[in-house]
């Protein structure tokens, strides 16, 4: 339970559901309710089938490349380094993928449930580097079902979140939601500062 819980929070801070919500606010404007529930139902569905399925074919993705899990900690680590700082600054959705020219484009289509919301905005490179880590870092499958548990799980609480976006916009607000991404953004640069020491620690313990 403690490693769930580990991963959970971890993917939490990654994804930082909340800092969807002000975009997610803008697209889904003078939808229905029943509309707008429905179309955070489908981002949730397609969050999940991404990062599992990143998850489950990662080790299969190193392999072809010929990388070693070491060089994947420090890529994952500087990626992450670099969603961290974006999450701190303020530009989260700029940094991910999101611009006007998405935001133009995503308007004139009926169904945005997939791209921008479920990719780039929610599963990025940061959440899909870090469950490929993780699944070659833990080769027992008895964590990487928590891991698949904790994915399933985050995907809740996207969904949640998106369903309760406009109250959470109401509560908190803009500037409120911006606070929340900074806490999150130094979270993820603490992580990506882990797996980065830790690619480089085996990557010299191997050369000597």
């Amino acid at each position: 339970m403690e490693f769930f819980l580990a991963t959970l929070f971890s993917l939490f801070s990654i994804v930082d559901p909340p800092g969807a919500v002000p975009v997610y606010i803008s697209l889904t404007g003078g939808m229905e309710p029943k509309q707008r529930n429905r179309l955070a139902l489908f981002a949730s569905f397609y969050f999940l089938l991404i990062l599992v399925g990143f998850f489950l074919a990662g080790t299969y993705i190193l392999s072809f490349f010929g990388l070693t899990i070491h060089s994947m900690r420090i890529a994952g680590g500087m990626v992450l380094l670099s969603t961290g700082f974006s999450l701190m600054g303020g530009n989260f959705a700029k940094r991910k993928g999101y611009d006007e020219k998405v935001a133009a484009d995503s308007q004139s289509r009926s169904e945005i449930a997939f791209t921008p919301m479920a990719m780039p905005l929610l599963s990025g490179p940061g959440s899909i580097s870090y469950l490929i880590t993780m699944f070659k870092q833990h080769p027992d499958w008895d964590e990487r079902v928590w891991i698949l548990a904790a994915i399933l799980a985050m995907g809740v609480m996207v969904y949640l979140t998106l369903r309760s976006a406009p109250f959470l916009f109401k509560i908190f607000g803009q500037g409120g939601l911006s606070a929340i991404a900074r806490i999150m953004g130094f979270l993820v640069v603490a992580i990506g500062v882990q797996f980065i020491v830790d690619g480089l620690v085996h990557l010299v313990g191997e050369m000597n």
